[in-house]
């Protein structure tokens, strides 16, 4: 029977018409003067609303109907290399095909360079749909921040030359940064940039290993640019095409997402542009690229967790034992509560993160506009940034963790034919155990986020909640919640007092699990006011995770240096 992501899962559709999306659509638009050069776009506000919704319709109809049947063969056909040559899963061709014919490539690209020029909230709501039904295509799918970046770093000749490649479907792209000496530390990458004065020419040498995607047409490489360095102030961003000198030596057998290849390569002289200023590379762009890998990733992890609690749901109405369905079963039923409940959350957090980005972004591009440029707007563009900074790794910490936990709880309710392949929850499982790992483990996204909690980033966004207009069992959940920030400030507090690092590190996840906590509860309780309905969501939430917090409370705040010494001792047994 036909299905549509989009139209199946009114939870989208919620977020799309009220997190907030209008001051961001207005500056895109340019005030809506784009119409005046581009007759498709939108008049006001509502009609752009209007455009985002049918384009995710669309997105849905090709997700549900196309793409989601498609998995199962992807899956075990996986892509090939052969003679050098990587070449995908043919569901994974016909699925391109269908994106690209849909002209969804160049979804957040500016008009004038083939794009849509949509914000990051919808792209991200495209990727969650994706991802639902074949997590490995988001990792094609969702590189569209290659294009992005070569948008907002690279010279103009580069955008006019590159991005309609992008928009168009010609040109695939992937993100090259990770070398086999130097995983998550990006400041040790080794790849050598030689510049030849005689050709005007970059040329690249080196290794690198687990790109995504690294068989496209069009790579941006992190290389190190400045002979004799050894840290990230050496290193730059460089852009290049496949061809004779770039080899794809492997691709390398994976736990999951098989129709997205994951290469290692080799580069022997492999003539290069550089993307905007040297020594910038790590410092400045890959720093943007991650945050749009963040929610790319969450994004991911969400709409692989969506078809998993789907599948568990299906599975425990149909599924009987002891002569009746199993989701009678109180143990049952709370699995696929806790699941529901779970994806919500990290669904409020996404996108009000994306919103954050957007905000970002739109405030960076009037800022490189010396007719739109002011004081305020430089204003903005620093705080938006230090908010998305916090957001975007809380966000993929906690999309990306409650992924695996609904997954794992799939399987669990599947029983013992969930272990086997006769059914999509193994897959599913298999496809979200990298999303806690790749751009940045969990243990890593805090160590993003510490620094902005220490300091209260969120407090203004957090004061702006708690004085809503709650009434009634909200106004009672709140002030539980608002109880649980003040545990956070003085966890917080008191470890910025201790000034000692070991200590500061050790805590910083659970600083960083608290301040989800609160953040979910405050975005839960927001949305219950514009949906009545919600209010048994947010109950459960705080019901389900204020526990969770006050015992990591009571963790940081017992002042208990043992602990160092007690993780040794145990390592030493």
């Amino acid at each position: 029977m036909p299905e549509n992501f989009y139209l199946d899962n009114p939870d989208i559709r919620f977020h799309l018409q009220n997190v907030g999306l209008d001051k961001i659509v207005g500056m895109r638009e340019e005030d809506y003067s784009e119409q005046e050069r581009f007759p498709e776009a939108p008049e006001d506000f509502e009609d752009a609303l209007d455009t985002y919704d049918k384009v995710l319709e669309i997105v849905g109809e090709i997700t549900g109907d196309l793409i989601a049947p498609r998995a199962e063969d992807v899956d075990l056909d996986g892509a090939t290399l052969e003679n050098g040559k990587v070449t995908y899963a043919p569901g994974t061709q016909k699925n391109l095909e269908n994106l690209t014919q849909a002209e969804l490539m160049g979804v957040t690209l500016p008009r004038q360079y083939g794009g849509l020029n949509m914000p990051t909230t919808t792209y991200s709501m495209m990727n969650e749909m994706v991802s639902r039904a074949d997590g490995s295509l988001q990792n094609l799918f969702g590189l569209q921040d290659i294009g992005e970046t070569v948008y907002r770093f690279g010279d103009e000749s580069q955008r006019e030359r590159y991005l309609p490649r992008f928009a168009s479907g010609e040109s695939d792209g992937a993100m090259v940064l990770t070398e086999p000496e130097a995983g998550s530390d990006l400041q040790a990458v080794q790849l050598k940039a030689r510049y030849d004065e005689e050709t005007d020419t970059w040329y690249l040498n080196g290794m690198k290993r687990f790109i995504t995607n690294g068989c496209a047409r069009l790579l941006l490489v992190l290389a190190r640019s400045e002979e004799g360095t050894k840290d990230g102030r050496g290193l730059s961003m460089f852009i290049c095409e496949s061809g004779p000198k770039l080899v794809v030596r492997r691709i390398e057998n994976k736990l999951g997402i098989h129709g997205s290849p994951t290469c290692e390569l080799q580069f022997n002289d492999v003539p290069a542009e550089l993307i905007g200023l040297r020594r910038r590379g790590l410092t400045r762009y890959v720093m943007s690229l991650m945050n749009g890998a963040r929610v790319a990733i969450s994004a991911q992890a969400l709409g692989i967790a969506e078809a998993a609690y789907r599948e568990a749901l299906k599975y425990a109405k149909e599924r009987e034992q002891f002569e009746k369905a199993i989701i009678q079963f109180p143990a049952v039923y709370e699995m696929l509560v806790r699941s529901k409940t779970k994806i919500m959350a990290a669904r409020a957090l996404l996108y009000f993160t994306t919103k954050e980005v957007d905000l970002r972004d739109c405030y960076e591009d009037i800022n490189r506009d010396a007719d739109r440029v002011s004081a305020e707007t430089r204003k903005l563009e620093k705080y938006h940034t230090r908010i998305a900074a916090v957001l975007t790794p809380l966000a993929k910490a906690y999309c990306t963790e409650i992924g695996n936990q609904v997954t794992y709880d799939t399987i669990q309710i599947h029983g013992g034919t969930g272990f086997m392949k006769d059914f999509p929850a193994e897959r599913l499982a298999r496809d979200v155990r990298i999303t806690n790992i790749y751009e940045g483990t969990t243990q890593l996204q805090y160590v993003a986020a510490i620094g902005g909690i220490i300091r209260r980033v969120l407090d203004p966004i957090m004061d702006e909640f708690a004085a809503l207009p709650y009434e009634g069992m909200l106004r009672r959940l709140v002030n539980t919640v608002n109880e649980a920030r003040e545990k956070l400030l003085k966890a917080v507090q008191m470890v910025e007092e201790k000034r000692d690092s070991e200590y500061h590190d050790l805590m910083a996840g659970r600083l960083c699990e608290m301040q989800t906590i609160v953040l979910n509860s405050y975005l839960l309780l927001r949305d219950a006011l514009k949906d009545k309905q919600r209010e048994a969501l947010v109950r459960r939430y705080v019901l389900d995770f204020m526990p969770i917090l006050n015992a990591f409370y009571e963790v940081v705040i017992s002042d208990d240096y043992s602990m160092i010494d007690e993780h040794e001792q145990v390592m030493e047994l």
